[in-house]
Protein backbone atom coordinates (compact mmCIF):
# COMPACT_ATOMS: atom_id res chain seq x y z
CA UNK A 1 0.00 0.00 0.00
CA UNK A 2 1.54 3.31 -0.74
CA UNK A 3 0.95 6.98 0.82
CA UNK A 4 1.08 10.38 -0.64
CA UNK A 5 2.71 12.95 1.43
CA UNK A 6 3.46 16.74 0.58
CA UNK A 7 7.33 17.70 0.91
CA UNK A 8 7.16 21.55 1.41
CA UNK A 9 9.39 23.71 -1.24
CA UNK A 10 10.84 27.21 -1.65
CA UNK A 11 8.00 29.59 0.18
CA UNK A 12 4.83 27.61 -1.23
CA UNK A 13 6.12 24.98 -3.58
CA UNK A 14 4.45 21.17 -2.69
CA UNK A 15 6.58 18.26 -3.93
CA UNK A 16 4.82 15.37 -4.18
CA UNK A 17 5.91 11.57 -3.28
CA UNK A 18 4.18 8.31 -3.60
CA UNK A 19 5.66 6.08 -0.99
CA UNK A 20 5.28 2.92 1.08
CA UNK A 21 8.12 1.89 3.55
CA UNK A 22 10.93 1.71 0.75
CA UNK A 23 10.47 3.16 -2.50
CA UNK A 24 9.51 6.63 -3.32
CA UNK A 25 7.92 8.33 -6.43
CA UNK A 26 8.49 11.96 -6.92
CA UNK A 27 6.50 14.41 -8.51
CA UNK A 28 7.52 18.04 -9.49
CA UNK A 29 11.22 18.09 -7.61
CA UNK A 30 11.85 21.24 -7.97
CA UNK A 31 14.40 21.38 -5.24
CA UNK A 32 16.55 18.49 -4.43
CA UNK A 33 17.45 18.76 -0.81
CA UNK A 34 14.28 18.54 0.78
CA UNK A 35 13.29 15.36 -1.21
CA UNK A 36 16.81 13.79 -0.10
CA UNK A 37 15.81 14.56 3.33
CA UNK A 38 12.26 13.02 3.06
CA UNK A 39 13.81 9.91 1.65
CA UNK A 40 16.34 10.11 4.34
CA UNK A 41 14.37 10.40 7.35
CA UNK A 42 12.02 7.49 5.97
CA UNK A 43 14.85 5.13 4.15
CA UNK A 44 13.50 5.30 1.39
CA UNK A 45 14.93 4.87 -2.16
CA UNK A 46 14.14 7.54 -5.22
CA UNK A 47 12.36 4.84 -7.95
CA UNK A 48 11.40 7.47 -10.65
CA UNK A 49 10.11 11.36 -10.99
CA UNK A 50 7.27 12.50 -12.75
CA UNK A 51 7.45 15.62 -14.12
CA UNK A 52 3.81 18.23 -15.22
CA UNK A 53 5.79 21.18 -16.96
CA UNK A 54 9.44 22.85 -17.56
CA UNK A 55 9.67 25.40 -15.04
CA UNK A 56 12.94 25.47 -12.85
CA UNK A 57 10.75 25.20 -9.66
CA UNK A 58 9.40 22.20 -10.84
CA UNK A 59 12.22 20.41 -12.44
CA UNK A 60 15.35 22.48 -10.56
CA UNK A 61 16.40 19.34 -8.91
CA UNK A 62 16.46 16.69 -11.27
CA UNK A 63 20.22 16.84 -11.95
CA UNK A 64 20.96 16.43 -8.38
CA UNK A 65 18.66 13.57 -7.80
CA UNK A 66 19.84 11.95 -10.58
CA UNK A 67 23.10 11.77 -9.35
CA UNK A 68 22.40 9.76 -6.45
CA UNK A 69 19.24 8.03 -7.67
CA UNK A 70 19.67 6.91 -11.80
CA UNK A 71 15.87 6.48 -11.85
CA UNK A 72 13.27 7.24 -15.12
CA UNK A 73 12.35 10.54 -15.58
CA UNK A 74 8.87 11.38 -16.97
CA UNK A 75 7.30 14.40 -18.69
CA UNK A 76 5.77 16.25 -21.49
CA UNK A 77 7.03 15.33 -24.81
CA UNK A 78 6.66 19.29 -26.00
CA UNK A 79 9.08 20.77 -23.21
CA UNK A 80 12.98 21.23 -23.56
CA UNK A 81 13.49 19.16 -20.19
CA UNK A 82 16.71 17.78 -20.52
CA UNK A 83 16.56 15.65 -17.99
CA UNK A 84 13.82 13.42 -19.37
CA UNK A 85 14.08 9.49 -20.32
CA UNK A 86 10.62 9.33 -21.07
CA UNK A 87 8.99 11.86 -22.87
CA UNK A 88 4.88 11.66 -23.29
CA UNK A 89 1.67 13.10 -24.79
CA UNK A 90 -1.78 12.73 -24.58
CA UNK A 91 -3.49 9.45 -24.08
CA UNK A 92 0.14 7.56 -22.80
CA UNK A 93 0.29 5.54 -20.24
CA UNK A 94 2.91 4.92 -17.66
CA UNK A 95 3.18 1.51 -15.47
CA UNK A 96 5.22 2.59 -11.63
CA UNK A 97 6.24 -1.07 -11.01
CA UNK A 98 7.31 -0.61 -7.11
CA UNK A 99 3.46 0.02 -6.50
CA UNK A 100 1.65 -0.98 -9.67
CA UNK A 101 0.52 2.11 -10.43
CA UNK A 102 -0.16 3.04 -14.01
CA UNK A 103 -1.16 6.67 -15.14
CA UNK A 104 -2.83 7.73 -18.16
CA UNK A 105 -1.43 11.22 -19.17
CA UNK A 106 -3.47 14.07 -20.97
CA UNK A 107 -1.92 17.49 -22.38
CA UNK A 108 -2.97 20.45 -20.13
CA UNK A 109 -1.75 23.54 -22.28
CA UNK A 110 -1.75 27.14 -21.35
CA UNK A 111 0.38 28.04 -18.34
CA UNK A 112 3.43 26.30 -20.61
CA UNK A 113 2.50 25.34 -24.07
CA UNK A 114 3.22 20.93 -23.47
CA UNK A 115 2.17 20.69 -19.39
CA UNK A 116 0.94 17.42 -19.08
CA UNK A 117 -0.97 15.99 -15.82
CA UNK A 118 -0.92 11.87 -14.59
CA UNK A 119 -4.23 10.97 -14.12
CA UNK A 120 -4.92 7.21 -12.38
CA UNK A 121 -6.24 5.24 -9.06
CA UNK A 122 -8.35 8.07 -8.08
CA UNK A 123 -5.57 10.84 -8.53
CA UNK A 124 -4.37 13.89 -10.94
CA UNK A 125 -0.91 15.20 -10.84
CA UNK A 126 -2.18 18.71 -12.72
CA UNK A 127 1.34 20.63 -11.72
CA UNK A 128 0.32 24.54 -12.06
CA UNK A 129 -3.00 24.27 -14.81
CA UNK A 130 -5.55 23.59 -12.01
CA UNK A 131 -5.03 25.12 -8.80
CA UNK A 132 -6.86 25.20 -5.24
CA UNK A 133 -9.99 27.17 -6.17
CA UNK A 134 -7.68 28.97 -9.06
CA UNK A 135 -5.59 28.44 -11.69
CA UNK A 136 -2.02 28.79 -13.29
CA UNK A 137 -1.53 32.08 -15.16
CA UNK A 138 -1.13 32.05 -18.92
CA UNK A 139 2.47 31.91 -19.00
CA UNK A 140 2.77 30.43 -22.93
CA UNK A 141 -0.52 29.91 -24.02
CA UNK A 142 -4.36 31.55 -24.38
CA UNK A 143 -7.07 31.34 -22.60
CA UNK A 144 -8.79 29.00 -25.06
CA UNK A 145 -6.35 26.50 -24.23
CA UNK A 146 -7.08 27.06 -20.67
CA UNK A 147 -10.21 26.53 -20.66
CA UNK A 148 -10.02 23.09 -22.61
CA UNK A 149 -7.61 21.80 -20.17
CA UNK A 150 -10.13 22.73 -17.29
CA UNK A 151 -12.85 21.54 -19.45
CA UNK A 152 -10.93 18.31 -19.37
CA UNK A 153 -9.95 18.07 -15.62
CA UNK A 154 -13.38 19.00 -14.93
CA UNK A 155 -14.83 15.71 -16.92
CA UNK A 156 -12.85 13.58 -14.38
CA UNK A 157 -14.59 11.97 -11.58
CA UNK A 158 -15.75 14.12 -8.36
CA UNK A 159 -13.97 12.35 -5.86
CA UNK A 160 -10.57 12.66 -8.24
CA UNK A 161 -8.12 14.27 -5.35
CA UNK A 162 -6.55 17.13 -6.99
CA UNK A 163 -2.32 17.02 -6.33
CA UNK A 164 -1.11 20.97 -7.25
CA UNK A 165 1.44 22.07 -6.99
CA UNK A 166 1.69 25.53 -4.59
CA UNK A 167 0.05 26.68 -1.69
CA UNK A 168 -1.81 29.28 -3.15
CA UNK A 169 -5.50 28.18 -1.73
CA UNK A 170 -6.43 31.29 0.62
CA UNK A 171 -5.15 34.04 -1.77
CA UNK A 172 -7.12 32.12 -4.27
CA UNK A 173 -10.45 32.07 -2.33
CA UNK A 174 -10.12 35.79 -1.62
CA UNK A 175 -10.27 36.63 -5.28
CA UNK A 176 -12.87 33.82 -6.08
CA UNK A 177 -14.93 35.63 -3.18
CA UNK A 178 -15.17 39.04 -5.11
CA UNK A 179 -15.77 37.19 -8.16
CA UNK A 180 -18.38 35.12 -6.57
CA UNK A 181 -19.50 36.62 -2.85
CA UNK A 182 -22.75 35.02 -2.77
CA UNK A 183 -21.17 31.31 -2.86
CA UNK A 184 -22.54 29.77 0.14
CA UNK A 185 -20.15 26.66 -0.41
CA UNK A 186 -17.10 29.12 -1.12
CA UNK A 187 -17.77 30.83 2.36
CA UNK A 188 -17.99 26.64 4.00
CA UNK A 189 -14.78 26.34 1.94
CA UNK A 190 -12.92 29.52 2.97
CA UNK A 191 -13.48 28.37 6.60
CA UNK A 192 -12.63 25.18 6.51
CA UNK A 193 -9.03 25.96 4.65
CA UNK A 194 -8.63 28.39 6.92
CA UNK A 195 -8.62 26.10 9.96
CA UNK A 196 -6.28 24.02 8.20
CA UNK A 197 -3.49 26.55 7.63
CA UNK A 198 -3.83 27.41 11.22
CA UNK A 199 -2.41 24.25 12.19
CA UNK A 200 -0.08 24.77 9.24
CA UNK A 201 -1.35 21.76 7.66
CA UNK A 202 -1.91 21.39 3.28
CA UNK A 203 -4.79 22.74 1.88
CA UNK A 204 -4.38 20.14 -0.98
CA UNK A 205 -5.35 17.77 -2.08
CA UNK A 206 -8.81 19.07 -3.02
CA UNK A 207 -11.09 16.78 -4.92
CA UNK A 208 -12.79 17.85 -8.85
CA UNK A 209 -16.43 18.34 -7.02
CA UNK A 210 -15.03 21.03 -4.50
CA UNK A 211 -13.08 23.03 -7.26
CA UNK A 212 -16.48 22.55 -9.69
CA UNK A 213 -18.39 24.23 -6.96
CA UNK A 214 -16.19 27.09 -5.67
CA UNK A 215 -13.10 27.56 -8.49
CA UNK A 216 -14.27 30.47 -10.68
CA UNK A 217 -11.94 29.52 -13.40
CA UNK A 218 -14.12 26.25 -13.82
CA UNK A 219 -17.12 27.86 -13.16
CA UNK A 220 -16.91 29.95 -16.50
CA UNK A 221 -20.28 28.99 -18.11
CA UNK A 222 -22.16 30.14 -14.89
CA UNK A 223 -24.04 33.32 -15.12
CA UNK A 224 -22.95 35.10 -12.05
CA UNK A 225 -19.07 34.36 -12.95
CA UNK A 226 -19.83 36.11 -16.50
CA UNK A 227 -21.76 39.04 -14.69
CA UNK A 228 -18.99 39.71 -12.80
CA UNK A 229 -16.50 39.63 -15.65
CA UNK A 230 -18.59 41.88 -17.44
CA UNK A 231 -18.85 44.42 -14.88
CA UNK A 232 -15.48 43.98 -14.24
CA UNK A 233 -14.46 44.66 -17.94
CA UNK A 234 -17.40 46.84 -19.43
CA UNK A 235 -17.81 44.46 -21.70
CA UNK A 236 -20.46 41.38 -23.01
CA UNK A 237 -18.87 38.09 -22.93
CA UNK A 238 -20.54 35.96 -25.30
CA UNK A 239 -18.15 32.54 -24.42
CA UNK A 240 -16.98 30.92 -21.39
CA UNK A 241 -13.61 31.46 -23.11
CA UNK A 242 -14.24 35.57 -22.99
CA UNK A 243 -14.95 34.93 -19.02
CA UNK A 244 -11.71 32.84 -18.29
CA UNK A 245 -9.54 35.36 -19.73
CA UNK A 246 -11.41 38.44 -18.37
CA UNK A 247 -10.96 36.99 -14.74
CA UNK A 248 -7.87 35.53 -15.34
CA UNK A 249 -6.53 38.93 -16.33
CA UNK A 250 -8.39 39.83 -13.18
CA UNK A 251 -6.79 38.26 -11.06
CA UNK A 252 -3.04 38.55 -12.33
CA UNK A 253 -3.44 41.79 -10.39
CA UNK A 254 -5.94 41.27 -7.42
Amino acid sequence: MYTVSAISAFRDNYIWAIHDDKNAIIVDPGDATPVFAFLRERKLTLSSILITHHHNDHVGGNRELLAHFPVPVYGPADEAIDTLTTRLKENDEITLAEFDLTFKVIDIPGHTAGHIAYIGHGMVFCGDTLFACGCGRLFEGTAAQMHRSLAKLAALPGDTKVYCAHEYTLSNIAFARAVEPDNVKLLEREFAEREKRGQNLPTVPSTISLELETNPFMRCHVASIAAAANAKSGKTHVSPVDVLATIREWKNNF
